[in-house]
């Protein structure tokens, strides 16, 4: 019999699990199993009375490892690992169930299948519970530097952050100057304020700190080290400088679509993108002449082929600048053709102003697009409008508007030397999406702005405030703790044969002397624990900490025993 002394609580959830598993058929099934000394059920293990009751359990009954059957650990597995200190028992040593995603959820027809299947994944967790282990956490000293590659909002606006935290910023923009693109602009919505000074101030206050280094016409082509203690190589016109820094914030940004030749007639005179038309509004280029706007939106957005996202920014900028114009000339006729209009929020003001200026929106089908002609020196653009059942429109225009949304920036070279994550839609990959939107797979690296999708001014300078802030407070302690489940290598069977660093997305493998033969080793704080170099290895000589080879085949060998024994 195990000497191991284990708790096992099975949560309601408030009825996302109850109303589908029998809980108390689980907790009868698993009470009796090897090692379990406590096996209880709770409306809400989260809750504060709930840890306070495994708390109390833990330190009487002398438990040395405990399953929590819930939710995803993806909720509440930081909360629980905190509980454990708490009560002085090894965060490590505690294994959560998934038995709301991974049954409830997606067995609510068929709630005896569920029970069963609850069972069998509880025994398979106190399996694990019966061979867990302390692990701790892997401490790194960390630098009090950081490196910002990109001089736009985003960049400036997380550089000035750190510095009045006392840590020192190294802002490398490719351009001949930093600004990005709300330099090009002197409006910019929903607020009507000067893109070009607000930029200008934040340059000037950059320019004025001691602990801010700005480096332009930079890019960085080379990163060693690991979070905490990066050593990069940033090339200036031409000349190499070596840093070293403690995190990285990608603050990229991003480009505009550039449409095709032909595409919605591009390339004629008279049909420009939103970007051109803003700076030909801003600059006084339009004038009374033009009588006649029509804007097309979606162009290089939501397309079936191509990009397929929504950029978000576009109807709101289209808007912005129909406004503009309609100040210089409020004569003149507006034509908005569009998809579907995305103006959130408090931008939904813009859309009410244009439309009690007289602008005209016409509502296409993504089957049906709007055609453009060219004829004379006059352009003509017909459209099926779907508000007025699928009648064709035909409109002679002075100009037309490509709406254009933004791409992700080309950074070939960048991605090689970071290794980010990129999405579906090209863009930079944070972790998840509500819980931890700045934070990417490699340690102490960040992502903000529009590098991480398509954003507004407001939006950039909140991400680039949240990076700044992560790394923060990954630096000013002075050092990391990182998750110590990772790789670990038996020195006396590994024979290196090089498989397991080909495998590794993260090059966490280096080779070392060991005696008189060549090994791996594994450089821990580079390793994510992914288990990618586990099954390449012909010698079996690899574990990942908490998922050794001989837990998971307990817990398998739980599973296929059957709920019912």
């Amino acid at each position: 019999m195990s000497n191991r002394k284990i708790g096992v609580y099975i949560c309601h959830c408030g009825g996302n699990i109850s109303d589908y598993v029998d809980v108390e058929k689980v907790r009868r099934a698993v009470e009796e199993e090897e090692g379990v000394v406590v096996a209880k059920t709770t409306m809400f293990a989260c809750s504060d009375a709930a840890q306070q009751e495994i708390i109390q359990d833990i330190k009487e009954k002398g438990l040395d490892a405990i399953v929590i059957a819930s939710c995803s650990p993806r909720l509440h597995l930081f909360t629980f690992r905190a509980m454990a200190q708490r009560a002085g028992l090894n965060p490590y040593k505690y294994v959560q169930v998934n038995l709301r995603e991974q049954d409830s959820w997606a067995h609510t027809d068929d709630p005896e299948g569920a029970t069963v299947k609850a069972i069998n994944l509880v025994r398979a967790g106190v399996a694990r519970a019966r061979a867990s282990r302390p692990l701790e956490p892997i401490r790194v000293e960390t630098e009090k530097r950081v490196l910002i590659l990109g001089g736009g909002i985003s960049g400036l606006r997380a550089a000035l952050s750190l510095a009045d935290m006392g840590i020192h910023v190294f802002l490398v923009e490719k351009g001949k100057e930093v600004g990005g693109w709300l330099r090009k602009f002197s409006s910019i919505y929903p607020s009507g304020k000067s893109g070009r000074a607000l930029v200008e101030g934040l340059i000037r206050e950059a320019k004025s700190r001691e602990n801010i280094t700005i480096f332009t016409q930079a890019e960085l082509v080379e990163k060693r080290g690991v979070l905490g203690d990066f050593e990069v190589k940033i090339r200036v016109q031409g000349e190499e400088i070596l840093l070293e820094v403690g995190s990285i914030i990608v603050a990229t940004g991003f480009e505009e679509y550039k449409p095709s030749q032909g595409e919605f007639g591009y390339g004629h005179p008279r049909v420009v993108t939103l970007s051109a038309f803003k700076e030909m509004v801003e600059d006084g280029k339009f004038n009374g002449h033009i009588r006649t706007i029509t804007f097309i939106y979606c162009v290089g957005s939501r397309q079936a082929q191509g990009n397929t996202y929504c950029s978000r920014y576009c109807c709101n900028a289209a808007l912005h600048s129909s406004l503009l114009a309609y100040k210089l000339n409020p004569s003149a006729r507006q034509f908005h053709i569009y998809r579907d209009i995305r103006t959130y929020g408090k931008n939904e003001l813009l859309y009410e102003e244009a439309s009690r200026l007289g602008s005209v929106f016409l509502k296409f089908s993504p089957d049906s697009p709007p055609e453009v002609e060219a004829e004379n020196g006059r352009v003509r653009v017909r459209v099926k409008d779907l508000l007025t059942e699928g009648q064709e429109v035909e409109i002679e225009t002075d100009l037309v508007v490509l709406v254009t949304g933004m791409v992700p920036r080309s950074n070939d070279s960048l991605n090689e030397i970071l290794k980010l994550p990129i999405g579906m839609d090209g863009f930079y990959n944070e972790i998840h999406p509500k819980l931890r939107p700045v934070e990417t797979v490699i340690d102490g690296v960040f992502i903000a702005g529009a590098a991480q999708g398509p954003k507004n001014s407001y939006e950039a300078v909140a991400s680039s405030l949240a990076a700044a802030a992560k790394s923060a407070t990954l630096l000013l302690k002075g050092y990391a703790e990182l998750e110590p489940q990772v790789a670990a290598v038996d020195a006396e069977r590994c024979t290196w044969c090089g498989l397991c660093l080909e495998a590794c997305p993260y090059n966490a493998f280096e080779k070392v002397k060991h005696g008189e033969k060549e090994v791996a080793r594994v450089i821990e704080a580079l390793c994510k624990g992914c288990g990618a170099c586990v099954p390449v290895c012909p010698e079996d000589a690899i574990d990942v900490k908490g998922y050794e080879d001989a837990t998971i085949k307990a817990m398998i060998d739980e599973l296929l025993a059957g709920g019912e024994r």
